[in-house]
């Protein structure tokens, strides 16, 4: 290809001409700044051309940042949704814990004497027979349970123990068909007698007289008579009355005041005072260790 200048300098001519435009352009900008707004208009101008050849760079950049970042997001998210999943079976796991422990201290809270020792007890089993209302607990002879041992929640009383194994026994409740419970009334102190009805949430009194002052609304509590319940436990609350003059007797519905139908856990009362307990563990333990020694 022929050039279009043929006629000019010499091509080492022309590289220290331009070396030395380029030092004098220097020392002109350096000393007097003579090129600050043609250096920004310049640099205006060539910022475009920056940003497109930028470009490629930046975009393979920010799509390799996105996807490690959206699959590290998945990741985390999975293992945070693990996680909640986790940590909300624990909360249920504690609301239950929760629960129990309420209802033990409302147990260990109620009103029981001193003279009285108590012990707490889990239901195990439910009789299935719908007119039998009895429970099957977990203590037994081995916890020092005996028959006719009061039982009660943190509300009131619950029934009695029936009959005693080992290491379980079997309580009938105040509702049984086949249950009565001395009771009098806490705002007059009149004595009747409680039975059950067979319905878990009624309870019937026994040859109460057309006179007897009584209302609905009146509390019922242990009497202390039969030697089978200590005194002053709520029972159950009066909620009908019906006086028909041709019968000899009123009919009078209570309805008890423990939760029969959402019993867990019971408190078993003993007449006999835990230092007596104590005495008698101790003098069986020396007998013994008396025997043991005759033995040698």
């Amino acid at each position: 290809m022929n050039p279009i200048f043929k006629n000019g300098p010499s091509t080492p001519y022309r590289l220290i001409l331009v070396l030395c435009c380029s030092i004098i352009l220097m020392i002109l900008d350096n000393k007097f700044n003579q090129f600050e707004h043609i250096r920004s208009y310049l640099q205006s101008l060539a910022s475009p051309l920056q940003y497109i050849a930028n470009a490629p760079k930046q975009l393979l950049t920010w799509t390799s940042e996105n996807f490690v970042t959206q699959q590290q997001l998945l990741k985390e998210n999975k293992a945070y949704k693990s996680k909640e999943i986790f940590y909300q079976e624990q909360a249920m796991q504690l609301r239950i814990v929760q629960n129990e422990n309420d209802r033990l201290r409302k147990l260990l809270a109620s009103p029981l004497k001193t003279e009285f020792r108590k012990m707490v007890a889990e239901i195990i089993s439910v009789d299935s027979d719908p007119y039998s209302h009895q429970v099957v607990i977990n203590r037994g002879a081995k916890s020092g349970v005996f028959e006719g041992q009061a039982v009660l929640d943190y509300q009131g009383v619950v029934g009695q123990v029936l009959h005693v194994g080992v290491s379980s026994s079997r309580v009938i409740l105040i509702t049984d068909i086949t249950h009565a419970i001395p009771v009098r009334n806490n705002r007059n102190g009149i004595r009747m007698v409680a039975s059950g009805t067979g319905k878990i949430d009624r309870l019937t009194l026994n040859h109460v007289p057309h006179s007897v002052d009584i209302k609905v609304g009146d509390v019922l509590v242990t009497s202390g008579l039969g030697a089978k319940y200590p005194e002053g436990y709520p029972v159950a609350t009066v909620t009908s009355i019906e006086q028909d003059e041709s019968r000899p007797f009123a009919q009078v519905n209570t309805t008890p005041i423990a939760k029969i139908d959402r019993l867990r856990y019971l408190l078993l009362l003993s007449k006999q005072p835990d230092s007596d307990i104590l005495l008698k563990m101790k003098d069986q333990s020396n007998n013994d260790v008396e025997v043991s020694n005759v033995s040698e």
